[in-house]
This record gives C-alpha cells, structure tokens and sequence, in this order.
C-alpha cells in the first residue's frame, strides 16, 4: 500500500512538472500559445488515466497555479487554466447517451471557456498585447476564429481520446513495467 502511494505522489509530481515545463516552453516560443496547453493537457493524461480523478485534478491544480505564477506569456496559461481540466471531464461528457447532445455538451464547453477565457484576458486582467490584437478586428474574423477554434477543439478531443488508449495499450508498460 505504501509503495502504491509513494508511486502515485511521484508519477503525479513528475507529470505536473512536465506539463509546466511545457507550458514554460509556450512563453519562449511565439507559435506555442495554444500549442503548449494542449501538449500539456497530454502530459498529464496518464495521471488521470492510471490513479483517477483525484490525483488528476490535483496535478491540473498545481500546473495551472504554476503557470500562472512561472509562465511569462499570460494568454498561454489562462489558456491551460481554462481547458486543461478537460481530459477530465471527458469522459462525462463521453458518457452522454446521444450523439446530438454529446457534441452540443463538448460545443457549450468549448464556446464557454473560450468566452470566460477571453473575458477574463481582456477586462479582468487588461493584458495589453491580447487588447491590442483584438482591437479593430472584424466581427465576421471573430466569427471565423471561433469556429476554427471549434474545429481544433474537436481534433483536440480526438487526439485526447487516441493518447489516452495509447497509453493504456502500449506507453503503461513502459512506465510500470511488473518484475
């Protein structure tokens, strides 16, 4: 029991470092901005995957008030606090029994973190370079992002549900391997 415990502390501790330095890495490269949440969104699959939800949410909670606190591009981790928890809730809305009303729920997710997100970045928070690239912008090209943002949000749940049976058909054994 003590060596299952010690082993749930340490593979959470280094998957929520891992998805920090992640995140780290979307504040040096520009083009990272969504790139990196999502990559670390993967990293921390495996802790839900193998020890549940408790642990999950507990590495998603550090991650994210570390990439608050460390990650010098702010849009990158608002963008982690706002969507990392998914891999979580998942396979909640997964469960849903008809398919209209599944994507509906994983649209109303989306669109509704997306709104918090931004709202968030722009009025709360009044970072200037997120003011700056939305001023003047064209409702119809808002329009368009949104939707593209949809299209990545939908290749992200497909992603998240082919890493996830990778990992418990061939990446687990690596990782914990019986003797």
């Amino acid at each position: 029991m003590i060596h299952r415990e010690s082993r749930k502390i340490a593979f959470c501790g280094v998957m929520a470092g891992v998805a920090t330095v992640v995140l780290l890495l979307g504040g040096i490269i520009p083009a990272a901005t969504y790139c990196c949440p999502i990559l670390a969104m993967i990293v921390l699959l495996p802790v839900f995957s193998e020890f549940g939800s408790g642990p999950a949410w507990t590495a998603y909670t550090a991650v994210s008030i570390l990439a608050l606190l460390l990650v010098p591009d702010k849009e990158t981790a608002a963008v982690y606090v706002f969507f990392g928890g998914y891999p979580m809730i998942r396979p909640s809305l997964g469960r849903i029994r008809f398919r209209a009303a599944r994507i509906a729920g994983k649209l109303l997710y989306c669109n509704t973190s997306i709104l918090l997100l931004y709202t968030v970045l722009i009025k709360l928070f009044a970072l200037e370079a997120v003011v700056r690239d939305y001023r003047g912008t064209s409702p119809v090209f808002l329009a368009v992002l949104l939707l593209l943002g949809n299209a990545v949000f939908f290749m992200l749940d497909a992603a998240l549900g082919r890493m996830d049976l990778l990992w418990r058909t061939k990446l687990r054994k690596l990782f914990f391997h019986r003797n």
